[in-house]
């Protein structure tokens, strides 16, 4: 659904509602950036926490998970673990983080690590599902929340199934889509998003509004797959909002429009990686995804890079 104000004399297009079919989709018409960011000059990573522009980064070479992240989410401790990565592999470092789901048992889990907020935030990381992992419910998600403490830094959790108000939270995940079994697991990236313009769902409840791509290539077993996301929060009470991803360097989806917020006081400020798995399509008894080299900043990010024999950093894109 659209909405068109006038402003400065020209008209301002308001989303209301997801855009599930990609028809305002403006990746292929974006001047966002593409290709090597801001990790271009730190091979692997190495260093990259000192560029100004860098809020957080991970890159899981320590075991102490609760060192650098807020809150875990590990029943029984059987499904968070640091682990080594397969030898030969100089672009991501010795260790990842395995995520591991086991039907009966839980749901998954992650971590979440609230942070600074600013007006754009990019979010990358890297990614691998296993050659086995069937459907994934919720995967990366990037909420606002009232504050950084208190009972405001939870004002952004929780809420399926309602619509948020606009000084209480808003919330967008970037997460794989199996169209209610039709693709193959785990399915085609896509947005997942709650704010208080969105659409009502056909049961009555609000469940989160999708924006994907017209056309999306089914996500790659058993690869590293670097994703990047970014939101721009919009001035309260008005339409200037933003959501994208890139995949591998790419863009592939850019959404403009938004009005995420009607309070000045919401922002953009805690980040959640999990693999939640309480989809009905599931079949697999255990579902196993990897992530690694997790970094939120203030601008675009892009693929790391790794050094080549001849010394010249090669993009991984």
């Amino acid at each position: 659904m659209f909405l068109v104000f006038m402003q400065m004399n020209a008209p301002v297009i308001a989303v209301v509602g997801g855009d599930a079919t990609g028809a305002r989709n403006i990746a292929g018409e974006s001047d966002l950036p593409q290709g090597k960011g801001l990790a271009a000059a730190f091979p692997g990573d190495i260093g990259v926490s000192e560029h100004p522009a860098v809020i957080f980064a991970d890159n899981f070479e320590d075991n102490d998970l609760a060192q650098r992240w807020d809150e875990l989410r590990n029943k029984d401790g059987a499904v968070l673990a640091v682990v080594e990565r397969p030898a030969g592999d100089p672009l991501l470092g010795r260790r990842s983080l395995r995520v591991t789901a086991t039907l009966g048992e839980n749901t998954g889990g992650g971590v979440t690590k609230w942070f600074e907020p600013a007006p754009r935030v990019f979010v990358r990381f890297y990614t691998r599902f296993d050659p086995d992992c069937d459907y994934v419910h919720h995967f990366v998600t990037l909420r606002a929340n009232r504050g950084l403490r208190g009972a405001g830094r939870w004002s952004g959790f929780g809420g399926a199934g309602t619509r948020p108000a606009g000084d209480e939270r808003f919330s967008t995940a970037l997460e794989p889509w199996g169209d209610w079994g039709r693709r193959p697991p785990p399915g085609q990236w896509n947005f997942y998003s709650y704010w208080h313009e969105m659409t009502q769902s056909p049961d009555g409840r609000y469940w989160g509004n999708s924006f994907r791509p017209a056309e999306g290539d089914n996500i790659e077993k058993g690869t590293w797959i670097c994703a990047e996301l970014m939101l721009k929060e919009n001035t309260p009470g008005e339409a200037d909002g933003e959501q994208a991803f890139w995949i591998d360097g790419q863009l592939i989806g850019h959404w403009k429009g938004i009005n995420w917020r009607t309070s000045p006081t919401l922002h953009a400020n805690a980040l959640t990686l999990e693999s939640y798995v309480t989809d009905r399509w599931t079949k697999n008894a255990v579902n196993i995804v990897y992530f690694d080299n997790v970094i939120i900043a203030r601008e675009y990010i892009g693929p790391t890079v790794t050094p080549d024999t001849t010394g010249t950093d090669v993009a991984d894109d």
